[in-house]
């Protein structure tokens, strides 16, 4: 056991609120995850190992459900997945050098933050909701480049894809959010195939085992919020807030150490 109880106590809190907030937009909560454990347990490895099984937990639960639903086809989401596959297995295998992992994870948290933060601030429901048609080449290269980011900082990669989809209003927001946690689902299986082929895996059970049970009572509660249609957008600028601020700690004091 790394932590003692009151840590993981608390830890176990964080991470029930994170998957709540999350999975009712259709994230996993995994940039959030790396960002709360980098500030408690010391090795980077199982931070990543124990963001990408949460993750994994919260959205096998929500991909289901928005299938279930009708929100999802299978073959508008292939070419994301198709690419974003390999690729997440290629980052996740990297051997980064500690200060350069949290330096991009700082890097990714604050603009994930920006990113969701902005998504919020649009012109309207009726001009959300507004979608465009792209060519196929374009799904295949956002999922390629997404994939390897996710892989590289041990995430799903859909807190990356959803804001950049709405920007381009690539279909409704229902619909990207099933599209977000189905990629999250494909990535975090292929970033701990990644983890594994490195031996870079690591699970310490007594922890693992509190944290997938509290993100998967938050999920549950997550997803259904969802589904019974509540706004996002208040939680996801509550959720942008505080993925910057620990965004930016994790960046000045795990990558630079200057805080």
């Amino acid at each position: 056991m790394l932590l003692s109880i009151e840590n993981l106590v608390l830890l176990c809190l964080g991470f029930f609120v994170v998957a709540t907030l999350y999975s009712a937009v259709g994230f996993g909560g995994g940039s959030s995850y790396l960002a709360l454990l980098s500030l408690t347990l010391v090795g980077f490895f199982a931070i990543r190992s124990l963001a990408l099984v949460c993750n994994l937990v919260v959205v096998s639960t929500s991909t289901y459900l928005y299938f279930k639903h009708g929100h999802a086809k299978l073959k508008d989401f292939v070419p994301f997945v198709l690419a974003s596959i390999p690729m997440a297995f290629i980052g996740a295998s990297f051997r980064l050098k500690e200060e350069v992992f949290f330096i991009l994870l700082g890097v990714s948290l604050i603009f994930s933050a920006l990113a969701l933060a902005w998504q919020t601030y649009t012109n309207g429901t009726r001009h959300a909701e507004r979608v465009h048609a792209y060519p196929k080449w374009l799904s295949y290269l956002l999922g390629a480049g997404i994939g390897l980011l996710s892989g590289l900082v041990g995430i799903g990669g859909g807190i990356f894809l959803a804001p950049v989809l709405n920007h381009l209003r690539w279909d409704r927001s229902i619909k990207i959010a099933a599209l977000a946690s189905f990629f999250i689902l494909v990535n975090s299986i292929s970033g701990l195939g990644g983890l594994l082929m490195a031996k870079t895996l690591e699970l310490p059970w007594v922890e693992t085992v509190a944290l997938v049970a509290t993100v998967f009572l938050g999920g549950q509660l997550g997803i259904r919020m969802s589904l019974r249609k509540l706004t996002p957008k208040g939680i996801k600028r509550v959720t942008a807030l505080l993925v910057f601020i620990v965004g930016v700690r994790v960046f000045l004091k795990n990558g630079l150490h200057i805080w």
